[in-house]
């Protein structure tokens, strides 16, 4: 088993929080953003949708020298079978969020990673209760903190994480966006 520090990492994501995560790990890595279109075919589940748009996004991204180790992921958000994806603006993130309001739903996140040799996909999965949310609460929060970004129109890390989650079954960073401790134990059972 080596330690991740001994690696040369490729973080395909855009995402603040993903770089965040690798920064706290003091990981080697530089970010290549994959440029694809999120889809998946409608009939996938949530677990299926998460590892596919994770591949997609790993298979954009060239390893340019031999050493590289491409690390991709993706994070859905799922409330009674439904996909809740990033919302396209303030009414749906208002509509997710009155969903998730003192109901529990599921973090899936997936992660893929590819060396020149060898190829890893796995998810994690997080149950995430809120308390009940008030309208207010759910207004102040879409326009001080424009979710548009965020699976489930909400960050784990921020206000309304920080005061609306109840409780938590899982990985807490899996909700951030990267399960960053089944990422190292699923990492070093191959050889690199």
């Amino acid at each position: 088993m080596a330690f991740l520090q001994e690696y040369n990492f490729v973080l395909a994501s855009g995402s603040p929080r993903r770089k965040e995560l690798f920064e706290r790990l003091q990981l080697n890595f530089n970010i290549r953003k994959p440029d694809v279109e999120e889809f998946f075919p409608p009939h996938f589940s949530a677990t299926e949708a998460v590892v596919f748009l994770a591949g997609i996004k790993n298979n954009a991204v060239a390893i340019e020298a031999d050493d590289e180790i491409i690390v991709s992921s993706d994070t859905v958000v799922a409330w009674e079978n439904k996909i809740l994806e990033k919302p396209k603006n303030a009414q749906e993130a208002f509509a997710m969020l009155r969903l998730l309001s003192n109901n529990k739903h599921f973090v899936h996140t997936a992660v893929c990673v590819r060396s020149k040799s060898q190829r890893l996909s796995f998810f994690d999965t997080t149950e995430v209760k809120f308390r009940p949310l008030s309208e207010l609460e759910i207004q102040h929060y879409i326009d001080n903190f424009k979710p548009y970004d965020k699976a489930g129109a909400y960050g784990a890390q921020d206000w309304l994480g920080l005061m609306g989650i109840e409780r938590l079954k899982g990985c807490f960073y899996n909700v951030m966006g990267f399960p960053v401790s089944k990422f190292y134990s699923e990492f070093n059972k191959l050889e690199w």
